[in-house]
């Protein structure tokens, strides 16, 4: 008796075991097809964004108007999104996120994350994404519903990410010299926060 109870323990260790090294591949596969996304606009690479979806996706952006009110922006399309990413732009695209969270049931996953869309170096805006994705028959995840906010106040971007795109500006040659290990992220230069002039052409700003 005390066998055959020490056998359905183990059994039932085992099952929880290889139930959470499945989940935690798959939230890896989730996490590898937002990051392909991102790569793909940050790349300029209409193709690799197309293949972390679905044949049929919708889109959906919430945001304030001209007038403060609410606003909801709807697609059903996801050509306009890849001719802008596969069109060529003076500025690489980065949407820098952190704080994901991955939720599955199945072959179905949602993950909701905080961004920050930098053009160059230049901050644009923040808000959050959420991603509804699908596991096709090939096993593979897919995403088939975006949806995220837009603002440009409130978006507590992390320093590291902070400091990386004001490196990116002090290595243009600003007349500025900072310690980025040891500096506070709240007192280095934002993008837009002040005037300067540049050692290679002069010009006044960011």
């Amino acid at each position: 008796m005390m066998k055959f109870r020490i056998l359905i323990v183990t059994c039932l260790v085992l099952a929880v075991a290889g139930a959470a090294r499945s989940q935690s591949a798959d939230e890896a596969a989730i996490k590898a097809v937002i990051t392909q996304l991102f790569t793909g606009m940050e790349k300029g690479d209409s193709a690799m964004v197309h293949a972390a979806f679905t044949p049929e996706v919708t889109m959906a952006t919430v945001y304030r108007d001209k007038t403060d009110a609410p606003a909801l922006r709807r697609e059903s399309t996801l050509d306009e999104f890849l001719k802008a990413v596969g069109t060529p732009h003076p500025q690489v695209w980065y949407e820098e996120v952190w704080n994901l969270k991955v939720q599955l049931d199945g072959d179905f996953a949602q993950a909701w994350c905080d961004y920050a869309f930098y053009a160059g170096d230049t901050f644009s805006h923040c808000g959050v994404d959420a991603f509804q994705l699908f596991r096709d028959k090939y096993g593979a995840w897919k995403i088939f519903h975006l949806a995220d906010t837009r603002r440009k106040t409130g978006c507590n971007i992390p320093k590291e990410t902070e400091r990386k795109h004001v490196r990116g500006h002090l290595d243009l040659g600003i007349k500025k010299s900072y310690d980025l290990n040891s500096t506070p992220a709240e007192s280095l230069p934002l993008p837009g926060a002040f005037g300067y002039k540049r050692w290679n052409s002069g010009r006044t700003g960011w």
